[in-house]
C-alpha cells in the first residue's frame, strides 16, 4: 500500500500535469489565430474552452460509471459502444496524440533554427542539416523522458513545462516593451475568411482529453479531480488570451505561425524565449505519447503488456517515427490546423458527448444538459467539416 501511495499524485502534483497537458505548444499559435480571426475570435476561444471544460468533466462521469473496468479513454468508449467503439477510440486519440507529439518537433526545428541556420548534426554517416537538424536533436534530447512512466514523477518534468510557457509570455512582454518593437498594432475585428483556419488552432489548444484518464488514475484523492479540470482550464485559457492579445498588439497582421518566430534575434529577451523551448518537447512529449504507448501494451500477449523493455522499445519506436515524420511535414500551421479540426474534435469534443449520452441515457429527457451536448455535438460536426477542407486545402497549397 505505501508503494501505491507513493505512486499516486497529489492534488499540486495532478494540476501541474493537468496544466502541462493543456499549455502546449497551441500558446505559440494563438497569436496567428487571432490575426485570422481578428478581435471578435476571441470569444470564440473562450467559448470553445468552456465546451473543452466541459467535456472533461463528461469523461471524469464516465470513468466514475465503472472506475474498475474503466481506467482509459479507449475503456470509455468500449463501455458505450462495445468493441466498434474501442477501435475508432483508438485510432483517433492515437493519431491525434502522434501529431501533437510531431507538431512538438516541428516547433522546436523550427525556432532553433532561426536562430543558428548553419547548424549539421551527423549521425555516423548521415549528415542533417537546418531545420532537421534540430528536430533530431530534440528527439535524442527526449529520450530519457521515456523512460519515465510514473506520473507522479513526471509531473516534475512537467513543472518544467508549465514554467518554459510562463517565461514565453514573459519574454514577448519585454520585446513589446522596447521603442524598436512596441504595442503598436490594432488588428482587425473581424475575419470571415481567416475564421476556419483560426477556429482548428484555437482547438488545438484543448487536445488533452486522452490523457485525463491516466492523470485522473494517477490522483490520489480522484474526488478532486473535477477541481483540477476547473483550475487547470481556467489558468490555461487566461495564458492563452494574454499571449494571444500581446501578440496581435506586437505583430498585428505579420505574427507568424509561432509567434516566437517574430522575435528580434539580437535582444536577449528573444534568445532567452527561444531557447526555454527546448524545454518544451522534453516536458511534455512523454505525457503525450503515453496513452498511446498504453494502448499498444494493452493489444499486446499478456507476458509482454508489464514488461518495461517493451514498454521502452514502444515508445523509442514512437519517438523515431515522430522525428521522420516531422521532418517530412511542411509547417507546424499545418499539422496543428488539420489535427485540431479533424482529430481533436472529435476526441474532444464529439466522442465524449456521444459515450456519455450513451452510458447515461440523457438523450431519454430532454434539459439544459442535453441542450449543452447537442450544441457541443454541432459544433463538433461543422467545425470539423469546414476546419478539414481548409486546413487540407492549405496544406496542399503550401507543398
Amino acid at each position: 500500500m505505501a508503494t501505491d501511495e507513493k505512486r499516486e499524485a497529489s492534488f499540486l502534483k495532478t494540476c501541474i500535469n493537468g496544466i502541462n497537458a493543456l499549455s502546449g505548444i497551441g500558446i505559440l499559435s494563438v497569436p496567428f489565430a487571432l490575426s485570422l480571426g481578428g478581435w471578435l475570435s476571441l470569444i470564440i476561444l473562450v467559448l470553445i474552452a468552456s465546451a473543452a471544460c466541459f467535456t472533461a468533466l463528461l469523461i471524469r462521469r464516465c470513468m466514475e460509471k465503472d472506475p474498475v473496468k474503466i481506467t482509459s479513454y479507449i475503456d470509455i468508449a468500449g463501455h458505450a459502444f462495445g468493441r466498434k467503439g474501442r477501435v475508432i477510440a483508438s485510432v483517433f486519440t492515437c493519431l491525434e496524440l502522434y501529431f501533437v507529439a510531431t507538431g512538438l518537433l516541428i516547433m522546436e526545428g523550427d525556432n532553433l533554427h532561426k536562430f543558428s541556420p548553419n547548424f549539421a548534426l551527423k549521425i555516423g554517416g548521415l549528415t542533417l542539416e537546418g531545420r532537421h537538424a534540430f528536430v533530431a536533436l530534440s528527439g535524442i534530447m527526449i529520450f530519457p523522458s521515456m523512460c519515465l512512466n510514473n506520473l507522479s514523477v513526471l509531473s516534475y518534468v512537467s513543472a518544467g513545462g508549465v514554467l518554459s510557457s510562463l517565461i514565453i509570455i514573459v519574454c514577448v512582454v519585454c520585446v513589446g516593451t522596447t521603442k524598436s518593437v512596441g504595442f503598436h498594432d490594432k488588428g482587425r475585428l473581424f475575419n470571415l475568411d481567416g475564421l476556419p483556419t483560426s477556429l482548428s488552432l484555437y482547438i488545438f489548444c484543448y487536445g488533452a482529453h486522452a490523457v485525463f484518464p491516466p492523470i485522473y488514475n494517477s490522483m490520489r484523492k480522484k474526488k478532486q479531480f473535477s477541481m483540477v479540470l476547473l483550475l487547470s482550464f481556467i489558468i490555461c485559457t487566461l495564458t492563452y488570451l494574454t499571449l494571444a492579445i500581446l501578440g496581435y498588439l506586437i505583430y498585428g497582421q505579420n505574427v507568424q505561425s509561432q509567434v516566437t518566430l517574430n522575435l528580434p534575434t539580437e535582444r536577449l529577451s528573444s534568445k532567452v524565449a527561444i531557447y526555454t523551448i527546448i524545454a518544451v518537447p522534453i516536458a511534455k512529449f512523454a505525457l503525450t505519447v503515453m496513452p498511446i504507448a498504453t494502448a499498444i501494451e494493452s493489444g499486446l500477449p499478456s507476458n509482454y503488456q508489464d514488461s518495461k523493455p517493451t514498454g521502452i522499445i514502444i515508445r523509442m519506436t514512437l519517438l523515431v517515427s515522430s522525428v521522420v515524420c516531422a521532418s517530412v511535414f511542411p509547417s507546424f500551421q499545418s499539422v496543428a490546423s488539420l489535427s485540431g479540426a479533424l482529430l481533436i474534435m472529435v476526441v474532444s469534443f464529439l466522442l465524449p458527448c456521444l459515450c456519455y449520452l450513451k452510458m447515461f441515457q440523457v438523450y431519454r429527457k430532454w434539459g439544459f444538459e442535453l441542450a449543452g451536448i447537442v450544441a457541443i455535438m454541432l459544433m463538433a460536426v461543422f467545425v470539423g467539416i469546414l476546419g478539414t477542407y481548409s486546413s487540407i486545402a492549405q496544406t496542399v497549397t503550401h507543398m
